[in-house]
């Protein structure tokens, strides 16, 4: 696979250079954020004004320490953004095997790879021996595989004689968290949360690395000062602290997550994965799938790995879910034509 340019999801402009006949607005189910945004209130104009202090940046920080469970606020590291932090990681090492699980987020590749690593991406959790760095997306995006604490556990202490490294990618773990590192944090690892996915707030720009003291200060010297934006602190802090409205939020798509796994179900040949953020599908129809909904403005996730798999986000309006449904739809009673016009029919048998 090239790794040039990596398709990513959100890319509406793309779409439209794909379909440019689709009518609008589209429905973007591309990404897994959540499409019901946490409500940020509105914010006081000082905020645009001037610079954050370090009070409010570390106010940030215990904000994602006390919502991530972990013991030590000092552990924690703001960002602007995981991919930051994703790119930053592998500038901090010498050069190392890097095993990485997958397939998975292409972003973690890419920039081991182009920080001069020796990567290698396996399929299977017993393969990562004999690697400096491990990197596992858990739960793991696209197809929302989930490796126990245990096993975590395990690759860090097999790690820890040769001064290696264990990167957890959490992303989507806010409404997956029971097999969260962050909470028993080994002295060897890195956990990186996202907090756009959950919240709905991409745009906000905001991630965390969780990190040993020492990783701690090296990321945040490479950051430097200021490095998240004051209405991102303020939003981000307050949405932090809102856990009556995470828990809300996890059970309403939950409930979507299960809606869009009966509306997939007919088309799918194998069962549905993914987390309560996004359900993978796989047929070996999806290329023709991914071009009837584009060609009706509803935009999915392929893959350049396997042909064969669509990402679904879940719908954000109720008009929306019925136009994905009669899109469905629609291929199903499409594919089904020519099976009929082609088989003969049978005589009826004598009784």
């Amino acid at each position: 696979m090239s790794e040039a340019r990596i398709w990513h999801g959100g890319d509406l402009d793309e779409a439209r250079r794909l379909f440019p006949q689709a009518p609008e607005p589209w429905i973007d189910l591309s990404t897994g954020i959540n499409p019901i945004a946490y409500p940020v209130p509105i914010l006081p104009a000082s905020l645009f004004e001037r610079l954050p202090s370090p009070a409010d940046h570390r106010d940030l920080e215990e904000a994602a320490a006390a919502a991530y469970d972990a013991t030590d606020a000092t552990a924690v590291v703001a960002a602007p953004g995981t991919q930051v932090l994703i790119s930053l990681l592998p500038r901090l090492r010498p050069r190392s095997r890097v095993a990485i699980l997958g397939p998975a987020y292409a972003e973690h590749a890419h920039a081991w790879r182009g920080a001069g690593h020796d990567v290698t991406e396996v399929e299977a959790p017993d393969r990562l021996d004999g690697a400096d760095v491990v990197v596992v997306v858990n739960p793991n995006n696209p197809d929302g595989r989930l490796l126990k604490r245990e096993a975590l556990f395990r690759h860090a202490e097999e790690l820890r004689p040769q001064g290696g490294l264990l990167v957890v990618d959490e992303a989507f773990a806010d409404f997956d968290a029971g097999e969260s590192l962050v909470p028993v944090l080994p002295g060897n690892a890195v956990v990186l949360r996202s907090f756009g996915k959950s919240y709905g707030l991409a745009g906000l720009r905001i991630g965390f690395a969780l990190a040993p003291a020492q990783m701690a200060a090296r990321l945040r010297s490479a950051l430097g000062p200021w490095a998240v934006s004051g209405p991102a602190i303020e939003a981000g802090r307050r949405a932090l602290r809102d856990w009556q409205w995470l828990q809300a939020a996890k059970s309403a798509r939950a409930d979507d997550a299960r809606r869009l796994d009966r509306l997939l179900s007919p088309v799918a040949e194998a069962p549905l994965r993914g987390t309560i953020l996004y359900r993978l599908l796989e047929t070996r129809q999806a290329p023709e799938l991914f071009q009837y909904l584009g060609r009706r403005g509803i935009w999915v996730r392929r893959f350049q790995y396997n042909p064969h798999l669509l990402r679904f986000g879940l719908p954000r309006m109720e008009t929306d879910w019925q136009r994905l449904e009669e899109g469905l739809d629609g291929f199903s009673q499409d594919q089904k034509v020519p099976e009929l016009q082609s088989s003969p029919k049978e005589k009826p048998r004598p009784v």
